[in-house]
């Protein structure tokens, strides 16, 4: 880490501050050009904790970058990931306000919802369908809290991976035997009309693959995916822009749909 604590603290702090107010803060990496990627992680896992000392709860974690030619476009060799606290949980059927937010971009993804924990190393697609009750449909609505629209990945990483909100669907099934996530197909639509289709393929080859990388990846910041956790497993549809009067809908083969009314 090359940032001391006190900037850590600054810079967190700022992005309270941000979305909070809805006035995005200067590039952090523009002004910290040393900063790495352990303390991008240090400066969200910090704005997290702020919030919990606040009353805040973690109900989830997202998982960003599971494409691997988006991995490549930016150099990286792996995903990242986000902490989801129970505020930015959203139900279907409840007006968003899109004017809390920045700048917002809607996808839909399968979420996983744990009945174990699951820490690592060494966690396997295997210990993650054992530890999974069921997978449902979800959308997560991103955004930043930076005034660059297309942040470094470190500063995406300090802006808690450009989390914003997540609806949740209101089906969970069970997993089978038979069921193959990768062949889970999905119609992604706003305003009535198709905008994209995908298969769970499109999450890393699989969308337990970086649930498994999560749980390793947590293990080195001493942090374990608990029981009742749900898991948003990487966007399977190209991100839309949000605005008022939108409304999306993702419908998944055997998950069912999930959909978000903006106002």
């Amino acid at each position: 880490m090359s940032l001391t604590e006190k900037i850590i603290e600054q810079v967190s702090q700022q992005l309270l501050e941000a979305e909070k107010t809805c006035q995005p803060i200067d590039v952090i990496s523009e002004k910290y050009p040393d900063m790495t990627y352990d303390d991008a992680y240090a400066i969200q896992l910090k704005t997290i904790k702020k919030k919990v000392e606040a009353g805040a709860v973690v109900v989830g974690r997202k998982i960003g970058l599971t494409s691997k030619a988006m991995q490549e476009l930016i150099g990286l060799d792996e995903p990242d990931f986000g902490i989801i606290v129970d505020d930015k949980v959203f139900s279907e059927g409840e007006p968003i306000p899109a004017k809390s937010m920045i700048v917002p971009r809607i996808e839909a993804e399968i979420g996983f919802l744990l009945k174990d924990d699951l820490k690592g190393p060494g966690v396997t697609v295997v210990d993650v369908l054992a530890a999974t009750a069921g997978v449902m449909p979800l959308l997560e609505v991103k955004d930043s809290r930076i005034k660059n629209l297309k942040p470094t990945i470190k500063d995406a990483i300090a802006d808690n991976a450009t989390s914003g909100i997540v609806i949740l669907g209101g089906k969970l099934t069970p997993l089978t035997p038979d069921m193959d996530l990768r062949l889970i197909g999905m119609v992604f639509e706003k305003n009535g009309e198709v905008v994209s289709t995908a298969a769970g393929a499109a999450a890393l080859g699989n969308p337990a693959e970086p649930v498994a990388w999560l749980a390793n990846k947590l293990n080195d910041y001493g942090i374990t995916l608990r029981k009742g956790e749900f898991i948003m497993s990487g966007g399977l549809s190209r991100a839309e822009e949000v605005m008022s009067g939108s409304f999306f809908r993702a419908t998944f083969d055997r998950l069912g749909s999930v959909s978000a009314l903006f106002e």
